[in-house]
């Protein structure tokens, strides 16, 4: 008896924890209006790993003579802004996705981050599945503009790291948002 009330807990908390967001289903298209799909060959962690001959692999290694004072970083916000409980890139933001494409595509070996952001509403596991699809969703609009997959990765702190604290909604509005940051 004991064995079956504690196999029904486990299973309600299971399901308790289990999320209906789908993160693969991210409103990207390209300028035809066809639904951009991930590469099956690249890394779903954005790695620099390349194959070689008979199947094997390697890690790129890192050049550490190059510093960042080499290129001009590109002038402007680096952050993207988003409507309540959406990861739909607004217009008003392509000219900044768009700018950082283009230095990305002359610096093809220049890595960065997205970090995907939330506002305190919503529970834990829902901002930090929000927070990813929002940094997946300037991902692949860069990835539309050139900029190689190698060179990006994209992670979310849900609500973790506020951009201002308060409960109004100018503050709320600043905290949904994806930055673009180089490392």
């Amino acid at each position: 008896m004991t064995k079956n009330v504690l196999t029904w807990c486990l299973v309600a908390l299971l399901a308790g924890c289990s999320s209906a967001v789908k993160l693969d289903n991210t409103p990207v298209e390209d300028r035809t209006g066809a639904p951009v799909q991930q590469s099956a060959n690249t890394p779903r962690d954005g790695g620099s790993v390349t194959t070689g001959g008979a199947g094997t692999t390697r890690v790129e290694p890192v050049n550490l003579n190059k510093g960042a004072s080499d290129t001009a970083m590109p002038a402007g916000a680096r952050v993207i802004y988003f409507d309540y409980d959406s990861f739909a890139i607004n217009p008003e933001f392509q000219s900044i996705i768009e700018t950082q494409a283009r230095y990305l595509k002359t610096e093809k070996t220049r890595k960065f981050t997205i970090e995907g952001h939330t506002d305190e509403r919503g529970g834990r596991e829902y901002n930090l599945a929000l927070g990813q699809k929002r940094a997946e969703a300037v991902k692949q609009a860069l990835a539309l503009l050139g900029v190689n997959d190698a060179q990006v990765e994209a992670v979310s702190f849900g609500k973790e790291k506020p951009a201002a604290e308060g409960g109004d909604e100018a503050s709320l509005a600043k905290n949904r948002r994806a930055e673009i940051a180089y490392r």
